[in-house]
């Protein structure tokens, strides 16, 4: 029987360095878009998931229909974040999808 592996994109608005960067525009789509797609292309992964703490994101998520769930603001760290949006998962493999910046 396969396993069922389990991609979280971590998504907080509420960024120090940069806020908003998850809803930012690059070439017409947020980069919360293009993480999302490029995730779900992965070959292994069987559900790809978003998980934030603010409207703004799970309202642009749904727009371009991602699966997103609300999880608490009190989160430390983005992996916090993923273990919450996880815990409501049946995976045996969850793995956490950072975005990258430069």
């Amino acid at each position: 029987m396969p396993r069922k592996i389990l991609g979280v994109i971590p998504a907080r608005f509420a960024s120090s360095r940069f806020p908003g960067k998850v809803l930012a525009q690059i070439a017409s789509k947020s980069m919360l878009q293009r993480v999302y797609e490029r995730a779900s292309l992965a070959r292994y992964l069987t559900a790809t998931i978003i998980a934030t703490d603010d409207e703004r994101v799970y309202e642009a998520a749904k727009s371009f229909g991602a699966r997103v769930v609300m999880t608490r603001a009190d989160h430390v760290s983005g992996t916090d974040r993923v273990a919450e949006a996880a815990s409501a998962e049946n995976a045996e493999i969850v793995v956490n999808i950072q975005e990258m910046s430069r």
